[in-house]
């Protein structure tokens, strides 16, 4: 569990904390106290639920903590915004698309995924085309190519990807 979620749980936990070291810090605490505890789960969603909920709440910690108040321009307002739970809703849901989109990119063709990654990244074709000095038909081709496969890995997830990039 650990290989397959601390990237994603470092990054959610990131959404509250806002600084990438400390949240590596609240996952890596997360863990241990589950290592420590011998805590059994019955199941991957109740492992995925209990993690996520944890990294949340520990997170929290660290934000109501008189340290982090001291060197955080945040406010109560928005502290207890991010305690809601549609918050956490809705960043667990980012953060789970997120690494299905990711594990799909990462199947493809090394050309594909790299032509990919760049553009998920926000990079224009003829950016990518400058980047990977290749041709700008070479990433139009490439980019057709990965998004058909993309589309048939992803199909079964697609109204959460959807509802992710429309909201």
């Amino acid at each position: 569990m650990f290989d397959t979620l601390y990237v994603s749980l470092c990054l959610f936990s990131n959404r509250y904390v806002g600084d990438l070291e400390l949240a590596k810090d609240v996952v890596q605490d997360v863990f241990i106290k589950v290592w420590d505890q011998k805590i059994e789960f019955k199941g991957q969603s109740v492992i995925r639920s209990y993690l996520y909920t944890a990294v949340k709440n520990r997170s929290l910690d660290v934000l109501k903590s008189r340290y982090h108040k001291l060197k955080s321009d945040l406010t109560v307002e928005e502290i207890q915004s991010m305690e809601t739970d549609s918050f956490f809703s809705r960043e667990v849901l980012i953060e789970e698309t997120s690494r299905l989109v990711d594990a799909a990119v990462n199947t493809l063709p090394s050309r594909c995924k790299e032509i990919i990654k760049l553009s998920l990244l926000g990079y224009k074709n003829e950016e990518i085309s400058q980047e990977l000095t290749i041709t700008l038909n070479t990433v139009k081709a490439q980019k057709k190519i990965a998004y058909r496969k993309l589309r048939s890995l992803l199909k079964e997830h697609f109204a959460l990807i959807v509802h992710i990039f429309l909201t």
